[in-house]
């Protein structure tokens, strides 16, 4: 725990059991750490010169360890980390900046190495203090679910992921195991009939997706730098999400349940689908064997909950989501 201030695991040990003890001589430490005597006298020299622990004679010529106030000992230590941490964070947003404005092009980056892929991947998560938005097709092949340990570490320290799936990804052998996994842990992901291409995006600060179009398994990526570029693609993803179906751990079963709260039932879709296909409110109710006044009734309802001031609109909103 106290690796972060320059201490090693033997002199941690140490230094804590003095400062449970108080005071202690070389011999109570080394049988309180199992540790041999002349090992234990180095370690206390040792911290000794960094200022955690004072040597102090005794009449009968021996010499007590005293422990130092940890927040006096370790405080400027701290201190001073925290400096250098406030230090290099300035350090890395002034480089970043100067990288963005000083790229070719400015607004994208172009890489097509595959340990270069894998590796700004990793980084681009790890760069994440909010949330990371993806988009998911079959077939991962330069970084796999498997291999993406940056993901975990991410919801770990508190990033918020939001995955759109592809359905297709959901028949590959562990993909069902592999979501309910991640829903566990946090992630929220939906799930899409179609995803044109694979994009992750950090916070507003960075997006990856492919180079070449159509080709969402090969490694040549686009790294895109905050601009309206990347105002488009996070627009772009949010669009997506909205269309998009919640997947959630199933009741019973073990598997996965596919939410949609706005689906309609088969009696609203067969009469939706047929006054699409251009046939009067008559002739609907006449199919169905119910009465022209349900059928405008039923269409109002549906159009009341799709938003829609027109019937033309409701055709458009029955696409959108998957009612016709």
């Amino acid at each position: 725990m106290l690796a972060a201030l320059g201490l090693g695991p033997a002199e941690e040990e140490i230094y804590r059991l003095l400062v449970k003890r108080g005071r202690a001589a070389v011999q109570e430490l080394a049988a309180d750490s199992g540790r041999p005597e002349s090992e234990t006298l180095g370690i206390l020299s040792a911290l000794a010169e960094r200022g955690l622990v004072v040597p102090q004679p005794v009449e009968s010529g021996a010499t007590l360890f005293v422990a130092a106030p940890p927040a006096v000992a370790l405080g400027g230590e701290l201190r001073r980390r925290r400096d250098e941490l406030s230090a290099a964070e300035h350090a890395v947003l002034t480089l970043a900046e100067q990288h963005r404005t000083g790229a070719e092009g400015g607004a994208v980056e172009v890489i097509s190495d595959v340990d270069a892929v894998r590796h700004r991947f990793r980084q681009l998560q790890e760069s994440a203090r909010h949330e990371v938005r993806s988009m998911m097709v079959p077939d991962q092949r330069v970084v796999t679910r498997d291999d993406n340990a940056a993901e975990g570490a991410g919801m770990r320290r508190g990033v918020l992921y939001r995955t759109i799936l592809h359905r297709d990804a959901l028949t590959e052998p562990g993909a069902v195991a592999q979501a309910l996994a991640v829903l566990a842990e946090g992630q929220q992901v939906r799930i899409a009939d179609a995803i044109p291409v694979k994009i992750m995006i950090a916070d507003h600060d960075l997006a990856m997706l492919p180079l070449f179009s159509g080709r969402n398994t090969a490694a040549a990526s686009v790294l895109v730098h905050p601009g309206g570029l990347l105002d488009a693609l996070v627009a772009y993803f949010e669009q997506a999400w909205e269309q998009a179906y919640p997947l959630a751990p199933q009741a019973a079963g073990g598997g996965l349940v596919e939410q949609r709260p706005d689906a309609i039932d088969e009696f609203d879709a067969r009469m939706l689908a047929l006054v699409l296909a251009g046939l009067t409110d008559q002739a609907v109710g006449a199919r169905l064997g119910v009465s022209r006044r349900t059928v405008q009734r039923r269409i109002g309802e549906l159009m009341a909950r799709a938003g829609a001031e027109s019937r033309i609109q409701l055709g458009w909103h029955a696409a959108r989501r998957g009612w016709a």
